[in-house]
């Protein structure tokens, strides 16, 4: 498990860093998805977690940066660190140095939670 752990995850933070998000999770959330913000918002089941996603997607005017820095497997967990940067929509800046753990379960992502690097 922890190879393929290791594969899933690398594959997961190839498709972030090409800013393929929206696809990233539509290949790994797994339906019971659970996603927890850096101020502990939490969004249940993978149709509320693609809404939010999307509406954070779509109010991405430019993408200034996306850069991974690292990451590492423990048992079912996977950790990725990246750098994010970002001009809205709506004129404002959005800089995140972001850590994402991931739990994984039959190559699945069934939660995920957002830190502030």
């Amino acid at each position: 498990m922890q190879k393929d752990l290791q594969e899933l995850s690398a594959n997961m933070n190839e498709m972030v860093v090409k800013g393929q998000l929206v696809d990233a999770a539509e290949k790994y959330y797994a339906s019971n998805i659970r996603t927890v913000e850096f101020d502990g918002t939490i969004t249940e089941g993978r149709p509320a977690a693609m809404k939010k996603l999307n509406e954070f997607v779509g109010s991405i005017k430019k993408v200034k940066e996306i850069t991974f820095l690292r990451s590492a497997v423990d048992d079912n967990a996977s950790f990725s660190e990246y750098i994010l940067s970002f001009e809205m929509t709506d004129g404002s800046e959005v800089y995140l140095h972001e850590i994402v753990r991931s739990l994984w379960e039959n190559g699945q992502v069934v939660e995920e939670r957002y830190f502030k690097g």
